[in-house]
This record gives structure tokens, C-alpha cells and sequence, in this order.
């Protein structure tokens, strides 16, 4: 592919999506024909009621999950012709996770929670350690590097697992119910940030959320409901940049 064509072709392309899981009763269906692209930059909210979709839509997003049929398109390329190694490389390469309940190791220190995919990626100790340094900078938490993650508030330790998400420069960040255990300040301050991100760095989110305050940070919103796209509207191009002025 020559550079006018990837600049032209949209992150992600999904084409007429389905995903089922087998059960005793026969296919349980969890995803129903979903099309939809989004482009690089945007900042996308995905929410819809438990048992919508969602999150099963996150996961084949993030290369954890295969649909059942259709195409799933990430930076041009077919996930479904990619073998384990090569979907875990797409994973590493350009794909930032970050989850609910933190995933930190709990016996590593912080600084070497962010390191960790770069550890994967098979960069030199002196490279893992100055980057991660740079991430945990970046969150306001470099003076923490030597903390376990049980000696920070959870709000910090979501704060370590964003840096952890970034520090492989990835172009996808994908959040799922980034702030479901955090209080509403604290989440407050976990979305100003995200957002920052994607208004300053213009890093590609797509986040998943039951909480319309969180969704209203998006840039565009995807209700997904019995594992259908039920609406896909815009939401305004200035949620990002009005967190980015309410930064202290």
C-alpha cells in the first residue's frame, strides 16, 4: 500500500460483522451485521446496556476475539488472514489497552508495569526504562516509578495503566469502562486526560462506557442494542478540547 492510500484508508473498516458463540441450546448471537468505519483521530464512545454487544465488539477490535463472518480491517490490514503471532504483533504494535480493573502486576513496581510491552517488543533494558519514565512523566507520575501499584490510589493506578497503553506509541487506545471503578472526580480526571491525548497527540480512542457523563467526552457516540448498531451520531467536535480548558 503507497502513502496516498494509507492516508485515505480509515483505521478501522468493519464489514458486516457477525459473532456467535456455541452453546448447549445451539448459536447464541452476540454481534448482528455491523458495519461501520472510523477514521484516525476520532474519539469514539461505544455504549448500549449490558448484554448489547459492546464489549464482545471491543475485543474483536483489539484482536482478543475473531467474528464468526464478515471483515474486520485494522490499518488496512484482514484480521481474519493473520496468525496468532501475527494478530499478537498488530496487538503489540498498534493497539493500547486499557481496562477497569487496572491490570497492573501487582508485584512489579510501576516503572516496570509501563515498560512491560516494551519488554514484549524486545527493546533493550536502558530503552524500556527511559520510556517508561518518559509515560509515567507524562501522567504526573514519575516520582512513583518505585511504587508497587498497592501504594497508590486507584485513580493512579488507572493513571500508570494509560502510560502502560501509550508507551509502545500505539495508534489505537482502546478503553474498556476505563472509569467504572473510580469516583466521579476521579473519573473526572482519568477522562480530561484521555482526551487530552486525543486532542493533543490525536491518538485514536474508541472507549466503551455505560456512563453518559464519560460518553459526552467522545467526539462520536455508537449505541449498540441486541448487538446492533442502533444509532451512530456525531457528537460535536468540542467535548475534547472543552476538558483540555478545564485542566487546572
Amino acid at each position: 500500500m503507497d502513502r496516498a492510500a494509507a492516508a485515505s484508508t480509515p483505521l478501522i473498516v468493519i464489514e458486516h460483522l457477525h459473532k456467535h458463540y456455541d452453546t448447549d441450546a445451539g448459536p447464541q448471537p452476540v454481534l448482528r451485521d455491523v458495519s461501520l468505519r472510523i477514521e484516525a483521530g476520532e474519539f469514539v464512545a461505544v455504549m448500549g446496556p449490558s448484554g448489547s454487544g459492546k464489549s464482545t465488539f471491543m475485543n474483536i477490535l483489539g484482536c482478543l476475539d475473531v467474528a464468526s463472518s464478515g471483515r474486520y480491517l485494522l490499518q488496512g490490514n484482514d484480521t481474519a488472514r493473520l496468525s496468532g503471532d501475527e494478530l499478537a504483533r498488530l496487538r503489540n504494535r498498534f493497539i493500547g489497552f486499557v481496562f477497569q480493573g487496572f491490570n497492573l502486576l501487582p508485584r512489579a513496581t510501576l516503572l516496570d508495569n509501563v515498560a512491560l510491552p516494551l519488554l514484549y517488543a524486545g527493546l533493550p533494558a536502558h530503552s524500556r526504562e527511559e520510556r517508561a519514565r518518559e509515560l509515567l512523566a507524562r501522567v504526573g507520575l514519575e516520582r512513583y516509578a518505585g511504587y508497587l501499584p498497592s501504594r497508590i490510589s486507584g485513580g493512579q493506578q488507572q493513571r500508570v495503566a494509560i502510560a502502560r497503553a501509550l508507551v509502545n506509541s500505539p495508534k489505537l487506545v482502546l478503553a474498556d469502562e476505563p472509569t467504572g471503578n473510580l469516583d466521579s472526580a476521579t473519573s473526572h480526571e482519568i477522562m480530561r486526560l484521555i482526551a487530552g491525548l486525543n486532542a493533543e497527540h490525536g491518538t485514536t480512542v474508541v472507549l466503551v462506557t455505560h456512563e453518559a457523563d464519560v460518553a459526552r467526552f467522545g467526539k462520536r457516540v455508537i449505541h449498540f442494542v441486541d448487538g446492533m448498531v442502533d444509532s451512530d451520531q456525531i457528537a460535536g467536535a468540542t467535548p475534547a478540547s472543552r476538558a483540555l480548558e478545564a485542566s487546572p
